[in-house]
């Protein structure tokens, strides 16, 4: 079966999520990624939880990592160690693409900088992604994808009026930046392929955020929105019947409110707030109506009630409820795929669709899983070489 990006060769010595959540994305459609990593400096995603069984020392049992770096392989190079950088500049002489995630400067100190390189494989792709970027004025700014939320004006806006700033529970510039980067790689492919150049691709986490929130900053009111709209009313979350059951409720249109108020059984409310103005003005007083309106209604009838009547309403799941969805379940979302050590998982599947290549995605590897096959198979060396470095150390 054809994938779009079958025969796309990537060395990736990124690690965490920014680097790897954008090398997946090229690994489930096709491209080889080969993942270095090291025994010397687990990759933290290795580290991260959750656990299989809740355990913390074994580098396989991370389902943080086993989501993050579906369909690569993984061979163990000390950079630490020059024989191991000479190994890794074998690799680099097969790649299209080298990625890293690095603090500033790393590369160039172990001879893998853009320039040194270009000398190893000229027209080469090195792709970059930092939380500030790895040239101009922050590029040696240090932090990690929390530190991008705080440096964009995120954390700012984000919370309930009067609340100090408010983070996420995940790093959320480590999501945005690798789309981004991943669009970045596809382009230098392009330009690749017509001029024959390489390029360095450097992608900003700080800038990331900000090109995705930049319209908010233009006219931000005074006091933190939390979950109000500046256009729709009502617009936010409800509380229904049960332990902590919730739904999220919006009407842009007349018609919808007029809807809504229908089918709780409260039209004569559509008529005191006809215009969007008038709800706005009155948005407190709307929300404690609803509050007592879905009271007592279960979130998933709700929801498929007021679907059936135009309104934009669902229920609030956890990650449970998530991965168990029917309609999610049907519609392939979530794949079924074996790991050594996790066991039967289901891993979420890209979010779209290509008609003719479809994607293919296969479980993380385990932490050096793939050496043989790389530096014997791939590089050339021999067994015995091979075994030598791995005692020294550098292939660790």
């Amino acid at each position: 079966m054809t994938h779009a990006l079958d025969g796309l060769k990537i060395a990736d010595f990124s690690w965490v999520g920014a680097g790897p959540r954008s090398t997946k994305d090229l690994a489930d459609n096709g491209a080889l990624v080969i993942k270095i990593e090291s025994r010397k400096r687990l990759d933290l995603g290795r580290m991260s939880p959750p656990f299989a069984k809740g355990d913390r020392k074994n580098p396989d049992a991370s389902a943080f990592f086993a989501q993050t770096n579906t369909s690569k392989k993984s061979i163990t190079i000390n950079l630490a160690d020059p024989q191991g950088v000479e190994i890794a500049k074998k690799l680099v002489a097969w790649a299209d693409v080298v990625v890293e995630n690095f603090g500033p400067g790393f590369m160039e100190r172990i001879g893998l900088g853009y320039e040194q390189l270009q000398q190893i494989r000229p027209g080469i792709i090195l792709a970059s992604v930092s939380v500030a970027g790895k040239t101009g004025p922050l590029g040696q700014f240090r932090g990690y994808g929390n530190s991008a939320a705080a440096y964009s004006g995120s954390a700012e806006m984000t919370g309930w009026p009067d609340s100090p700033p408010h983070m996420t529970p995940f790093a959320y510039g480590d999501v945005v930046a690798p789309m981004f980067l991943t669009i970045a790689i596809l382009s230098a492919l392009e330009h690749k392929a017509k001029t024959g150049l390489g390029c360095h691709v450097d992608v900003s986490q700080i800038e990331a955020m900000a090109m995705c929130a930049g319209d908010l900053f233009a006219e931000m009111p005074a006091e933190k929105p939390a979950n109000s709209d500046p256009l729709m009313a009502p617009h936010g979350v409800y509380r229904c019947e049960g332990d902590d059951a919730w739904i999220a409720i919006a009407c842009e249109t007349d018609a919808m409110w007029q809807a809504l108020c229908s089918e709780l059984g409260e039209a004569t409310l559509a008529e005191q707030y006809p215009t969007a103005t008038d709800r706005r003005t009155h948005r407190d007083l709307i929300d404690t109506h609803l509050s007592r309106l879905v009271a007592g209604w279960d979130k998933q009838a709700l929801e498929q009630t007021l679907a059936k009547a135009g309104v934009a309403a669902a229920a609030v799941i956890d990650g449970k409820e998530l991965s168990q969805h029917p309609d999610l379940r049907a519609a392939g979302h979530f794949l079924q795929i074996e790991h050594p050590v996790l066991g039967l998982c289901a891993m979420p599947a890209p979010p779209y669709q290509f008609s003719d290549t479809p994607f293919r995605v296969t479980a993380a590897p385990c932490l050096g899983a793939d050496n043989r096959e790389v530096f014997e198979e791939m590089l050339g060396m021999s067994a015995q070489e091979v075994a030598d470095l791995t005692a020294q150390g550098a292939l660790s």
